[in-house]
Formats: structure tokens, sequence, C-alpha cells
């Protein structure tokens, strides 16, 4: 893994990263670059199975392809994937899975953070109820 410096360098290698046409200082279409890198291909095949798989990387695909779409929705789970096996094999560290649960508690403490931070910037303040969440998210 020495040949990248960082995971930039590595997701970038991999054709993760945007790929601007600009003209006149203006980018007029983006998307990500076109490789026929192999390990692109297979950590995009990884990607597009975790649509069943019932693990937080799951989780994070079915969330991201209900506000993406499903192509951007495998690019950034490839993505998180990259960046993943990259610090596996760089600094030889082991892989804690997330559960399902894990993910979306913090999901739910990011959402509600951002949230926040958005009233007081509009001079709001923001009362969250901790009531009981139920199965599909509503309050009780």
């Amino acid at each position: 893994m020495s040949k990248w410096r960082t995971v930039k360098h590595f997701t970038s290698w991999l054709g993760l990263c945007p790929h601007n046409q600009t003209t006149g200082g203006k980018i007029i279409r983006t998307k990500t670059r076109t490789t026929d890198n192999r390990a692109n291909l297979a950590f995009r095949q990884a990607a597009a199975t975790l649509g069943r798989s019932k693990s937080g990387l799951g989780v994070f695909y079915r969330r991201m392809k209900a506000k993406l779409g499903t192509p951007k929705a495998v690019v950034a789970t490839v993505h998180k994937l990259a960046r993943i096996v990259y610090h596996l094999l760089k600094y030889q560290i082991p892989f804690v899975a997330q559960s399902p649960e894990q993910e979306d508690v913090q999901y739910r403490e990011r959402t509600l953070r951002n949230l926040q931070r958005k009233a007081r910037k509009l001079g709001a303040k923001l009362v969250i109820d901790s009531g009981q969440v139920n199965q599909e998210g509503l309050v009780s």
C-alpha cells in the first residue's frame, strides 16, 4: 500500500473521485472517471451485493440508494469499502463491523446534530422529544 500516500490517492486510482469537466472556470459536467481497473470492478460487485446484507454497510447502501439512486449509492458504498480496505492493509488493524443498530443510532445522532446546527444558524431552537421510537422510526 506504499504506492498510495493517502486513502484519497487510493480511491482516485480506483476511479472513484469526481471527474469535473470545466469550461471558462465553470463546471459543466461531473461524473466519476471511467476505468478498466479490475479492483474497481471487484469493489463494485461487492458493494452491489450489500443491498441484501443485514450488516451496517448494507444499511448504509440502502440509505444512500433511497437518497441518491442506485448508481450513486454503489459509488458511495465502493468508496466506503475502499477506505476500509486501505486502512486494513496499510495500518494492519482488524476490521470491527458495526451492527445495523449501531449504524442507525449513529445516523440518527448525526442527523439530529445537523438539524440543531441548522436551527441555531437560523436563530431557532430545536427541542428534541426523547419519546420511544418504534420500528418505523416514528416517535410514540
